[in-house]
């Protein structure tokens, strides 16, 4: 990539986080029916016309910040040791996004709130879907790559995403409970260790 389309990129980049942080600080403010495109272009000092070239709606740009956490999580996945079984793989991706990462959701008091804020708001649930459905199936693509297996044909690394990410967002359901004090590195941690713990199901008898 030259100096100029790497430029470019950045500037992509950093006008689509200006917009989706401005949505954010917005909604948590106000609530979501008070906010509008308009306002949320305003705040970003940008015009509906530049919104609207990244976001369907304002529920897209308040969930977006999601998606660059999920894509950082994959990231750390992706370069995690091809010997680490899928499970393991990714509890020490997402441990390196919690210890690495100055914005994750444990150091950022307001990711808690939006994520308080997506069990409020039906009407965000379809954007959040979304983007952790894009999130996963790459999560998939990548465990299938680790695994040398076909992710269409083998329900193998399908699942154990399926269990990792279930893991996640079971700590995450805890964390953010009202009266909750556990730290988020710590609930993720029990919550991948109560998978290990559990026993295999017996395939014989009833």
């Amino acid at each position: 990539m030259s100096t100029k389309e790497s430029r470019r990129t950045r500037k992509v980049q950093e006008s689509r986080e200006a917009m989706a942080s401005a949505a954010v600080d917005l909604v948590l403010a106000h609530g979501l029916d008070r906010v509008t495109v308009e306002t949320i272009s305003e705040r970003a000092d940008v015009s509906r016309r530049t919104f609207s070239r990244y976001f369907a709606g304002k529920e897209d740009a308040v969930v977006d910040a999601l998606r660059a956490d999920y894509a950082r999580i994959n990231a750390a996945l992706a370069v995690r040791p091809a010997d680490e079984a899928p499970l393991t793989a990714y509890y020490r991706a997402l441990r390196s996004w919690l210890d690495d990462d100055p914005a994750a959701w444990h150091r950022e008091p307001r990711s808690g709130d939006l994520l308080r804020l997506l069990h409020q708001e039906p009407a965000l649930l379809p954007a959040y879907l979304r983007v952790r459905d894009e999130a996963e199936g790459e999560s998939v693509a990548i465990v299938a790559r680790r695994l040398g297996l076909d992710a269409e044909r083998d329900l193998r690394p399908a699942l154990a995403v399926s269990l990792a990410v279930g893991a996640f967002g079971t700590a995450v359901r805890f964390w953010i409970a009202p009266g909750a004090t556990t730290p988020l590195p710590r609930l993720i941690e029990s919550a991948f260790a109560a998978l290990a713990d559990e026993p295999a199901p017996s395939t014989t008898g009833k």
